[in-house]
């Protein structure tokens, strides 16, 4: 779900404040589920006046620049906080309304994720620099009718199939735009979402949102592969850039046909709420948790042996002749070679929003996962976790939504430009 906290993600800086940004300087890299950010991670180099107070912590001077190939939020490595919200257009909102707001998002976007103020910023962040924000844009499937683009909704942007023992909340899911507001500072991830609502009004409403949480940069000795509720190492096996083919994969290749051109480089996000029913997986024992997952809970080491990272030997029998790995453990039933090699990128988040009535936790993952076709990564894979999944009874789907997401962009364009202008 995530990755190793990326504590190389921010490096040190002068004092700066939202108000006083001076410029950007220096890079950093990041390593394992979401390795490798989209341009990078910079520190703000600023200069005191000598009201500005001490220099900021590493975490606030990390900056993911807003501009480039892709967009960032999608191999940038996960920070501490993730907004999730699904947007409705306004009665009457049309293609050139959408078109800008598109730009008047992606402006505020740039200026926030730079540490700068944006038009309607109300200084909720004004003491924190960028703090790894990252704001990401995306497009459902029926923003192309409402706005007369039809002919130009690429054909793997359709509703997901269903899937056994969904129990999905309409009103939580789907919707004509998608916003991924992420950062290391809640108070800075609440600043862009509220600066977006504001410049949104008139045009598009939430329709629905969602907060998660994950590590904190520092919050480990090392960087380590992040846990989910469940206690369990999540991630290890995510493709990295550095993979072979990870781009065939995550991003939309061009030539994809004349009316889908604008989406190359672009990719898609699933979006699902997984609700954890932790009170019944807490009472079994770790050993059946671990023969649940496949992994050791303490190290994340496959039970067939080694460490976090060592491959899994799937054929291993133990001394009764029973597959070490069971046949419907999690990461076998999940592995892409056991799924015609059907890949994603995951980059989830965890929730949890207070108790039920009968007391059980309402706590779980918000699952995102980036792939360049969801027939040919999150379909295949999900079809085959909901047949024979040992890990199933212990999870409750109860939200999902698919969008594509455009490329990033240059200075002075905006996301979605090439659709919305073609």
């Amino acid at each position: 779900m995530s990755s190793p906290e990326s504590s190389d993600r921010a490096s040190s800086g002068s004092a700066v404040s939202r108000r006083r940004f001076v410029g950007v300087a220096g890079a950093a890299g990041a390593g394992g589920l979401v390795v490798g950010a989209a341009g990078g991670a910079a520190a703000l180099a600023g200069e005191s006046d000598g009201d500005a107070g001490p220099a900021l912590a590493r975490v606030g001077t990390a900056v993911v620049p807003f501009h480039g190939k892709h967009q960032a939020g999608i191999t940038t490595p996960a920070q501490a906080k993730g907004v999730f919200l699904g947007w409705d257009l306004e009665p009457g909102a049309d293609r050139a309304a959408v078109a800008a707001l598109m730009r008047r998002w992606s402006d505020a976007a740039a200026e926030l994720t730079s540490g700068r103020p944006a038009a309607g910023d109300g200084q909720v962040a004004a003491d924190a620099g960028a703090c790894s924000l990252t704001v990401t844009f995306g497009f459902g499937t029926t923003l192309f009718d409402k706005v007369g683009l039809a002919a130009r909704r690429p054909a793997a942007l359709k509703p997901l199939p269903p899937f056994p023992d969904d129990a999905l909340d309409p009103a939580r899911g789907d919707g004509d735009l998608f916003v991924q507001v992420c950062a290391d500072d809640g108070l800075v991830a609440f600043g862009a979402v509220r600066v977006l609502q504001k410049l949104a009004k008139g045009v598009a409403r939430v329709r629905w949102q969602m907060n998660g949480f994950s590590r904190s940069p520092g919050a480990t000795d090392k960087p380590r592969t992040h846990r989910n509720l469940m206690g369990q190492i999540d991630g290890t096996n995510n493709p990295k850039p550095a993979d072979p083919k990870f781009d065939e994969k995550i991003f939309v290749a061009a030539g994809v046909g004349p009316e889908q051109g604008w989406a190359t480089d672009g990719t898609y996000v699933v979006f699902r709420r997984i609700r954890m029913l932790l009170d019944t997986w807490d009472d079994l024992d770790k050993g059946h948790q671990e023969r649940v997952i496949g992994r050791a809970k303490d190290t994340g080491a496959p039970l067939t042996g080694g460490g976090e990272h060592s491959a899994a030997d799937f054929g291993k029998r133990g001394p009764n002749g029973e597959l070490v790995i069971t046949a419907n453990a999690h990461m076998r039933v999940a592995a892409p070679e056991f799924n015609r090699g059907a890949t994603m990128l995951r980059r989830g988040y965890s929730y949890h929003d207070g108790f039920g009535t009968d007391g059980a936790p309402d706590a779980g993952l918000l699952f995102v996962a980036w792939q360049h076709d969801p027939d040919d990564g999150f379909v295949p894979i999900q079809r085959k976790l909901a047949r024979g999944d040992a890990l199933s009874p212990f999870l409750r789907h109860e939200a999902s939504a698919l969008f594509v997401v455009p490329p990033g962009c240059a200075p002075g364009g905006y996301v979605g430009q090439s659709l919305l202008e073609g």
